[in-house]
């Protein structure tokens, strides 16, 4: 749609449209058919550092839930933790000799850590304690209660903790699961395997499946047991898959991981296909670069709460030095939202599929492309609405927009109209970057606008004409920032 033919009545159409709709939250209009999507994300490690990698999944699986759910799908969010295994059996053993009650009520996600951390430590000195840990795996396996009520407290502090960090991003999932959920049931999965006359056994004593029909290279066999018998991560996967499409029925299920296991979903998908379930080709892997440089002011990256932590106090500062911040009810909370947005949008700049260098200082700046951007246009159209003197008009239809045929005006509109099919190709693609894009540009129209087309001080006719073409702007700018998990904020 080019700006210079824009007709008065396709202007009046196309914000009509927006105000009717927008106003009540946003959905695609021509939506596909619905289906239920299975969304597997972020998905950290209990007691292992919540890296760069878990950052990026959970950030990509939200958007993945997001533009699910505004096409219309039925979205369940899961987050399979890592919580079983030898890390459990070093943490398990490492609690008994290093672990405090007070402190793992007070901090249980840093003093889990903190003892696990120990515990390894010590396991390449002392033998012993790798013994004690192999020796933790196998009573609970054998269902010894008070490892098992160990292991239970861990996992449920461990929750409860990733729960508030969760909020702070405005994440929530339909379910929590994890590997201890299906180490029992990989027995049965072997013995289907073996009576499909799929199962394999190498010189080793290894058992695979062999996939060379399907792909070459390492991901020609997948290796389901060890010599001693015991399963692997894949084992316990392709377990998972089968009983969430046992339970869910899904249409289609996202594995938002890095790229790093590109082989590992290949290998699932190819076993799941040989074992003659369909259903397979509806798994896809949404996979992604990695991210360098990724550190607060005291080192490396541990925890996502530090992430977000940093991002808070550095925006927070940059607020307090910068003359034209409003007097805000609640500084903490803005500067957490514009942190947080800064993060997102420095993740979604690009392909998902490419690295990138993680920069505070560029992401932060208020100027150029970033979510800072994103979020003084969202508050600068909000005020413009505010001081007005006048509200938003109920409808299009009372207002004369033939009024609006400035360039920046109809550049405006244009670019408003498109917002439906930038929605459809960023699902279509799924690529967060195509709204980015799109957001990035629809920020510069309006500041470009706002500078041309005054609202205060001009004739009535042509204020209201002018404040619902910027509210209409700041509707789709707010939902396009949801879609990709930021939350506009209306001051800053």
């Amino acid at each position: 749609m080019k700006g210079s033919l824009l007709s008065p009545a396709v202007i009046q159409k196309v914000l009509d449209t927006i105000q009717k709709t927008y106003r009540c939250g946003y959905q695609l209009a021509k939506q596909p058919k619905r289906e239920k999507v299975l969304i597997d994300y972020s998905s950290p490690n209990i007691a292992k550092p919540f890296h760069a990698g878990h950052l990026r999944s959970t950030l990509i699986g939200n958007f993945v839930a997001k533009i699910n759910s505004t096409v219309g799908h039925e979205v369940v969010r899961i987050n399979y933790l890592g919580d079983w295994g030898l890390q459990f059996g070093l943490l398990g053993a490492g609690f008994k000799r290093y672990g405090s009650e007070t402190q793992l009520a007070d901090n249980p996600i840093k003093h889990l850590f903190d003892v696990y951390v120990e515990a390894n430590k010590m396991a390449d000195k002392d033998p012993v304690i790798e013994r004690e840990a192999r020796e933790f795996i196998q009573s609970m396996e054998q269902g010894d209660s008070n490892s098992l009520n160990l292991w239970q407290r861990f996992r449920q502090y461990s929750i409860e903790d990733y729960i508030k960090t969760y909020r702070r991003l405005g994440i929530e999932f339909d379910e929590y699961s994890g590997e201890s959920q299906y180490w029992n049931k990989t027995p049965q999965l072997l013995e289907e395997l073996t009576t499909k006359g799929l199962l394999q056994r190498t010189e080793k004593g290894t058992q695979i499946v062999d996939l060379s029909d399907m792909y070459t290279g390492h991901s020609s066999y997948a290796t389901l047991a060890r010599s001693d018998g015991t399963s692997l991560y894949l084992t316990r996967d392709i377990t998972a898959a089968i009983d969430r499409y046992d339970h869910h029925k899904f249409d289609r299920m996202y594995y938002v991981v890095d790229k790093s296991q590109v082989n590992h979903f290949k290998q699932l998908i190819g076993v799941l296909r040989m074992m003659g379930y369909s259903w397979a080709n509806r798994i896809h892997h949404i996979q992604f670069g990695r991210v360098t440089g990724m550190k607060t002011r005291r080192g490396e990256v541990v925890f996502l709460a530090d992430i977000l932590d940093e991002a808070r106090t550095r925006m927070l500062h940059n607020m307090q030095v910068t003359d034209t911040t409003k007097q805000l009810d609640d500084p903490d909370l803005t500067a957490e939202q514009l942190g947080i947005s800064a993060v997102i949008l420095q993740d979604f700049a690009r392909r998902l599929s490419k690295d990138y260098k993680f920069d505070w200082d560029r992401l932060l700046q208020s100027q150029g492309n970033t979510g800072i951007f994103l979020q003084y246009t969202h508050a600068r159209l909000y005020s413009l609405e505010q001081q007005a003197g006048f509200p938003i008009p109920s409808s299009v239809e009372s207002i004369d927009t033939s009024h609006l045929q400035e360039p920046e005006a109809i550049d405006l509109v244009a670019h408003i109209a498109q917002f439906d099919s930038i929605v459809l190709k960023a699902y279509q693609e799924m690529e967060p970057h195509v709204i980015v894009k799109y957001l990035l540009r629809l920020g510069h129209l309006v500041s470009s606008a706002h500078k041309k087309l005054r609202v205060k001080d001009s004739p009535i006719e042509i204020a209201q004409a002018r404040l619902i073409l910027f509210n209409s702007a700041r509707l789709t700018l707010a939902h396009g920032m949801d879609i990709l998990g930021m939350k506009p904020v209306d001051q800053m």
